[in-house]
């Protein structure tokens, strides 16, 4: 989990397409390991993408989701070289967050 977000963000007919890979465990609590025990939940439970500091994307992930979730989604009204910045936080209290600019 100390991987860094892989973000890219597109500018093409008027429209910005943001790619975000979110390196994480995603563990949903109802695995067990070799032993018989189950592995306790450690899942993303908030993400927020900003562009130029307004929102743009809020998501409330769960134990549902795959490893390492890759999201993917438009909006209008961005420009090249603007800033997209994705903040994510788990139910254990870890949080990370990345940024890139919006490529023309």
């Amino acid at each position: 989990m100390n991987e860094p977000l892989k973000i890219r963000a597109t500018l093409a007919a008027g429209e910005t397409t943001v790619r975000v890979l979110v390196p994480h465990v995603m563990e949903s609590g109802n695995r067990k390991d070799p032993a018989g025990r189950f592995i306790p939940a450690h899942h993303i439970t908030d993400l927020q993408v900003t562009h130029n500091g307004r929102t743009v994307l809020q998501a409330d992930l769960g134990p549902s989701v795959s490893r390492d979730p890759l999201l993917a989604f438009r909006f209008k009204g961005g420009q090249a070289g603007d800033r997209i910045r994705v903040e994510w936080r788990d139910n254990r209290g870890a949080s990370g967050a990345g940024e890139a600019a919006i490529l023309g």
